[in-house]
């Protein structure tokens, strides 16, 4: 019998009861399950000594609406089936997204004749079996949205109509899109692990520009969730990006400095981003990380506290088992400062010696422990600095850790904004900033996997006039 990694159905009914196979999806659940079933059995049959085997579809529509008129409206419906077989420690892979029987068995085919003529690599595999996910599963990450084209266009309209009643300063809009997708998948092996279930994801999003001329400004807000029901409304979407373009007129730029800077709790992931990266089995087995050999020591400040809770229900980056069906676990990753663990596929833990941490496919929900302060008292305590509100290029350098990126914000005196500062740029080191942070907010923001509120790095380099 296949393992059983998640609330997998047997029968139409109970299907319908758990609402894994809804009758909007093309195919049924149990499809998905035979495909994967039926092209584990051919590569055995023609020699594999191992593979695995993904099927899946997704449907969504996605509506952006400008200045109150249509401006797209995007209907997506994909299905394939992917497959990866070894022969030996020889890896190839192909996919179709045709499901008839000879199609199936032509990729299963076309993956061992790329198998055939593959170096060996010594690291390659299925995990171990005894890691693989089992057990039932059902983390709420269905809900599915009977959204009407009319309704979608409506509510993109409130979002925009709603930007443009809080200020006449809004002088135009780059869109207002509301988007609904959902899809199910199976992932099999040959160990005789089979899982998978369906999803959701739902957003609305607007960006608008404030200002005329040479002194424009432009910002947005978006909400996504698993479940429509928990999206912020259209209109509290528009009030807060025109509230946040409107804050940023009259930006200049400022003296080049040294000063404390409080990333905003949006762009305080993109901390937690170059976190990731940079504890990553491919970051750490190339060489090109500046965390190498930082395990079981002081990387962050004592006030950083990070976990990786992957069950969480009805989240955005919840899931049971990774993306090669090794099961997930709640993990302690910074604990008051210390870095814990790495995030591992199967593949980079075998090429470093370790154990997979069940991140095939990246982080889970990663969790940064909030302090005490609010955004205003975060300002308090920074008393004289920059606020960071956005970000601009990729000048990180992961082997060293220096950082220089383009950054617009809001300058600070005695606690209190200012004035709005853009055309900068913020430079250091990432394993100076980590160590050098001062607080965290309870502001917090879930951004995909990140769950993190503003983060109060000491000191950095600005560059201005």
């Amino acid at each position: 019998m296949p393992r059983s990694a998640a609330a997998v159905p047997s029968s139409p009914s109970a299907a319908e009861a758990a609402g894994a196979a809804p009758a909007h999806f093309a195919h049924r659940f149990e499809t998905l399950q035979q495909l994967a079933s039926d092209a584990l059995a051919h590569a055995k049959a023609k020699g594999a000594s191992a593979c695995e085997v993904e099927a899946s579809e997704g449907f969504g529509q996605s509506v952006t609406v400008r200045r109150g008129e249509v401006e797209t409206i995007e209907y997506n419906r994909d299905k394939g089936v992917s497959v990866t077989v070894f022969l030996g420690k020889s890896r190839g892979s192909a996919s179709t997204s045709d499901f008839s029987a000879e199609a199936l068995k032509q990729a299963v085919e076309a993956a061992l004749d790329i198998a055939r003529f593959t170096a060996a690599d010594e690291y390659s595999g299925l995990p171990d079996a005894e890691l693989l996910a089992s057990g039932d599963f059902d983390l709420d990450l269905y809900h599915p949205w009977a959204l009407p084209v009319e309704v979608a266009i409506e509510q993109a309209r409130r979002c925009e109509d709603a930007a443009f009643a809080v200020s006449r300063k809004i002088s135009n809009s780059e869109g207002a899109s509301v988007s609904t997708q959902e899809g199910q998948f199976v992932l099999a092996n040959s160990l005789g692990f089979m899982g998978g279930f369906p999803t959701s994801r739902h957003s609305l999003s607007l960006s608008v520009i404030a200002g005329k001329g040479n002194s424009m400004q432009r910002d947005d807000w978006y909400s996504q969730q698993r479940d429509a029901r928990l999206l912020a409304s259209p209109e509290e979407i528009g009030s807060i990006a025109a509230q946040r373009a409107l804050s940023r007129l009259g930006a200049r730029r400022i003296p080049t400095c040294s000063a404390p800077v409080l990333f905003e709790a949006p762009v305080a992931a993109s901390l937690l981003n170059s976190f990731v990266y940079a504890a990553s089995g491919s970051s750490l087995y190339r060489r090109a990380s500046f965390l190498l050999d930082r395990l079981g020591k002081r990387v962050f400040s004592k006030k950083v506290n990070i976990s990786e809770l992957p069950h969480l229900r009805g989240a955005l980056a919840s899931s049971p088992f990774d993306n090669e069906g090794v099961a997930t676990h709640d993990r302690e990753l910074v604990v008051d400062g210390v870095l814990q663990g790495w995030f591992l596929s199967s593949y980079s833990a075998r090429k470093l010696g370790l154990k997979t941490t069940g991140n095939a496919g990246g982080s889970h929900n990663l969790i940064v422990k909030p302090g005490k302060r609010d955004f205003k008292g975060l300002l308090r305590k920074m008393d004289r600095g920059l606020v960071v509100t956005e970000l601009l290029g990729q000048g990180i350098n992961y082997v060293t850790g220096d950082y220089s990126r383009g950054a617009a914000g809001y300058w600070v005196e005695d606690g209190k904004i200012v004035h709005p500062v853009d055309e900068i740029t913020i430079a250091g080191n990432l394993a100076d900033m980590f160590r050098n942070i001062a607080a965290v907010g309870n502001d917090v923001v879930v951004r995909g996997s990140k769950h993190v509120g503003s983060i109060l790095v000491e000191e950095m380099k600005i560059a201005g006039d």
